[in-house]
């Protein structure tokens, strides 16, 4: 009988590129992002997955600085972006690429 095992994941002791820590976003009225948080580290590939309307184009924005958070923070390499405009997160390298684009056309 072959036994599939698993190393235990490595502690992260290194600063996230990406640290988006309990983010709310709000539309008016409507909630639409509830408390978001994740980091993401050097090295790793990261996608966004998610039903109609389940947040994945207000995470970017919010990201991309588009839409701002109401509470949360964000910090791109240990530098908060509250202040940051769309224009100086790009600069840093963080871009959406829209679906149907084809950046992999072998994918």
């Amino acid at each position: 009988m072959n036994t599939a095992t698993r190393e235990a994941p490595a502690v992260q002791t290194q600063t996230p590129l990406i640290d988006v820590d309990h983010v709310d976003v709000y539309y008016g009225a409507f909630h639409a992002l509830h408390s978001v948080s994740y980091r993401i580290f050097p090295g790793e590939i990261v996608s966004l997955l998610g039903g109609n309307a389940s947040g994945k184009s207000t995470t970017m924005k919010t990201l991309l600085r588009i839409v701002r958070p109401r509470s949360g923070s964000i910090t791109l390499d240990g530098q908060d972006v509250s202040r940051w405009n769309t224009e100086d997160v790009v600069r840093r390298g963080i871009a959406s690429v829209p679906e149907a684009r084809r950046v992999f056309p072998e994918l």
